[in-house]
């Protein structure tokens, strides 16, 4: 019998309807295997690639044959990690379930308590619901998860790579695990993803005691031809740093930035008149990016066919922009942040564009699988990159062009179907108080010995020992804290702080917007912000406003760094970024620096680029040495990625040097050198004591419940989260024999 055949009749007319000449290889792959209903299934496949359907006609298949429980309850469950794409799948999913007498049924902060209070009362279907809303139900409604639950068959998470690693998967993981406990069922879970980079890791996410249990489905063959294209920009010296208010009536004088002005009308040359998405990155550059290609369309008469996305936009606006997208009659495009990266149906995509290197070789591969969805169609993405104009002033880190060099680097990565591995170990500290808390607001109260089993032994938070969690639960207890208490019996119940938590909506979610520090100068002058993910210590060094700047005070509770001015030459602009991407990333870069082939993907500009990039590296002598001298500055490269680099910053400041973070280098004034000198061979005898490291950082709060933490267990969360000093003394010993030779 073949896959289609073996669907129910309903389900193989729905298809009918459609229009489909066929089933897609990977739905064809997965019907048998999800028919059966005895493993565990990751289905991988590129994205708008058929995961969904992929997963869901057999699951339909199979819950149409099937009788519900007596007194109901949802058969299915879909998690998705954005209110937007249940919106977008619950009509698909509404359309493929009508005619089978299948209840589907959204559920997220959008959809209104009167439609939950039905769906209470008479649970049945598929369940379309974020984590947040799981464990809202779970909280506030704990004595009727056996009965909203009982039966159910299927879970199915989309988007999977998403949660690996993340604070968000972690309070997934237990959650399902809590629901299967309640309602004493073991469902078959299925996990979608276009890029996963550990097949093994995924494992164990989707089933933490069991990954052997999880059958894989690769991506099969027929994925649609890549086109790509590279290009270069040049923005002028004087177009540096955006300019000052004006002293008038306060706004800004910004003038036409050439390299800017080129870009954007290449941007309105190639995507007006099609379907694309062009993503822009910050909110700000996605607004300054529509205005721009709005006003060249008005000025040539052209009708409205930009919209902007990003998070800061109404619910409305978003869906309007979606909604003109799919409208096929007429052009659109959409300039966005990372809200479309993942799999919200905007219609057929001929082409996608992106500004900037970006963050991640996974979001790339994402952003690239939203065109070429059609048969015969290429999948199309232009990637645009802006790099200073050199002049004899230049910093090296400019010269290098490593904005440039980093987008070949992801290119090649992509090619190569290799993504950023999920962090393994970690402790995670910040979302186990969370589901201790959960626990308890779902259970009434719990033992130390229950929580135990539920959170830890499962496997959801394997790296916690029994140790750290008894220290943890004390510090929850602490009555400064006032998150726990515990009766004679030995159960614990929420104290006064946990009462009150357990009553707001904070306890729902464990994820919180990115923070920032204030930069603020002596004198009071702000300068601007960073992301508080750096971790700072008083004497480190930063380059912010195209100036650098020495760390005086970090004060964690207002979230502000005191700085004052740093001397050293004229600093890099190379991206404003802090921190380096990821490690196979940065050793990427080095190869696309030590190459001698040219990518025949990149134009005319982009091609002069890498040559500079190159011709600057083999000056440098970075082919054999990872230090180089800059006016006054020592450019250390130690060629790791950020938790590495962060640890090596934290010893030199330990030693009472000024490493400043420079993206892939940090740079230590010249003057410092014998002291740096003394210091690496001090790392070179054994890597130095991490919590030491962790305890000098002062702005630990990165997650929503570290402030309950207290110092000691920040310190350890800090310690394995976010540093790592292996492969310390071997760093150090390659900078020190550099360092020697010059």
């Amino acid at each position: 019998m073949s896959a289609f055949d073996s669907l129910h009749e309903k389900v193989r007319r729905w298809i009918w309807q459609q229009g489909w000449e066929g089933l897609r290889d990977v739905q064809e792959r997965s019907i048998p295997l999800l028919l059966s209903g005895t493993r565990d299934l990751i289905i991988m496949a590129a994205t708008a690639g058929g995961k969904t359907e992929a997963a869901f006609l057999p699951i339909v298949s199979r819950l149409a044959g099937e009788s519900p429980a007596p007194g109901g309850g949802f058969q299915a469950i879909y998690v998705s990690p954005m209110r937007a794409l249940i919106n977008d799948q619950f009509g698909r999913m509404e359309s493929l379930c009508a005619e089978l007498d299948i209840a589907v049924t959204k559920w997220h902060g959008d959809v209104s308590e009167s439609v939950k209070a039905r769906s209470r009362k008479n649970p049945s279907g598929i369940l379309l619901i974020t984590p947040e809303s799981l464990e809202a139900l779970l909280v506030r409604r704990g004595k009727e998860v056996a009965r909203l639950f009982r039966g159910h068959s299927y879970v199915v998470i989309d988007e999977m790579h998403v949660f690996l690693g993340d604070p968000r998967g972690k309070q997934l993981q237990s959650i399902l695990h809590r629901i299967d406990l309640a309602s004493n069922a073991k469902p078959v879970r299925v996990g979608l993803s276009a890029t996963l980079a550990d097949e093994n890791a995924a494992r164990e996410f989707l089933r933490p005691l069991e990954p052997n249990r999880v059958d894989v489905l690769p991506s099969g063959p027929g994925a649609a031809e890549i086109k790509l294209q590279l290009r270069g920009y040049v923005r002028p010296v004087q177009f540096r740093h955006q300019p000052k208010p004006a002293s008038g009536d306060g706004k800004e004088i910004v003038p036409d930035d050439p390299a800017a002005v080129a870009l954007t009308k290449h941007l309105f040359e190639t995507h007006r008149g099609h379907r694309s998405l062009i993503f822009g990155g910050a909110r700000g550059k996605v607004e300054t990016i529509t205005v721009a290609l709005r006003e060249m369309a008005e000025s040539i008469g052209v009708p409205e066919e930009f919209f902007a996305h990003h998070g800061n936009l109404s619910r409305e606006h978003r869906e309007h922009a979606e909604q003109r997208m799919k409208d096929r009659s007429r052009p659109a495009s959409i300039v966005c942040t990372t809200t479309l990266e993942l799999g919200i149906d905007v219609g057929d995509i001929e082409a996608v564009a992106q500004l900037g290197a970006g963050h991640t070789v996974s979001g790339m591969r994402q952003r690239l699988g939203r065109s070429g969805r059609r048969p015969g169609q290429s999948a199309v993405m232009r990637i645009y990159i802006t790099e200073a104009e050199l002049t004899d002033a230049s910093h090296p880190l400019d010269a290098l062009r490593a904005q440039t060099v980093q987008a070949i680097a992801m290119v090649n990565l992509m090619r190569n179907k290799w993504n950023e591995p999920p962090e393994a170990n970690r402790l995670h500290l910040s979302t186990l108080l969370q589901q201790v808390m959960a626990l308890i607001g779902q259970n009434g109260g719990v033992t130390a010995a229950e929580a135990w089993d539920i959170l830890i032994r499962a496997g959801t938070f394997a790296s916690v020992d029994i140790a750290l969690f008894k220290r943890l639960l004390r510090r929850m207890g602490d009555p400064e804290v006032g998150l726990l208490e515990q009766a004679n019996d030995g159960t614990l119940l929420p104290g006064p702080s946990g009462e009150r938590l357990l009553e707001s909506r904070d306890i729902f979610a464990v994820f919180m917007s990115p923070e920032e520090y204030r930069v603020i100068a002596e004198g009071g002058l702000a300068i601007g912000q960073v992301p508080s993910a750096n971790p700072f210590s008083p004497g480190q060094m930063l380059i912010l406003a195209g100036r650098r700047w020495r760390v005086i005070e970090v004060d964690a509770e207002r979230r502000e760094l005191a700085v004052r001015p740093a001397k050293g030459g004229t600093p890099p602009i190379f991206g404003g970024e802090l921190r380096p991407p990821a490690g196979g990333v940065v050793e990427e870069m080095r190869r696309v620096w030590e190459d001698l082939s040219i990518p025949p993907y990149l134009d005319t500009a982009a091609k002069q680029l890498l040559v500079e990039a190159r011709t600057t590296y083999d000056r440098l002598g970075l082919r054999y040495s990872s230090v180089a001298h800059h006016e006054g500055q020592i450019l250390l490269f130690p060629w790791v990625g950020d938790r590495k680099q962060q640890a090596l910053i934290l010893a030199l400041v330990r030693a009472e040097l000024e490493p400043a973070p420079l993206g892939i280098a940090v740079g230590v004034p010249a003057g410092q050198q014998d002291a740096l000198i003394e210091t690496l061979s001090a790392l070179t005898v054994g890597p130095p004591d991490v919590l030491e490291l962790a305890e000098m950082v002062q702005n630990k709060i990165t997650e929503k419940f570290d402030p309950f933490l207290g110092n000691e267990l920040l310190d350890l969360a800090l310690a394995r989260d976010r540093l790592d000093v292996t492969g310390l003394p071997a760093l150090a010993s390659d900078l020190l024999r550099s360092l020697r030779s010059i």
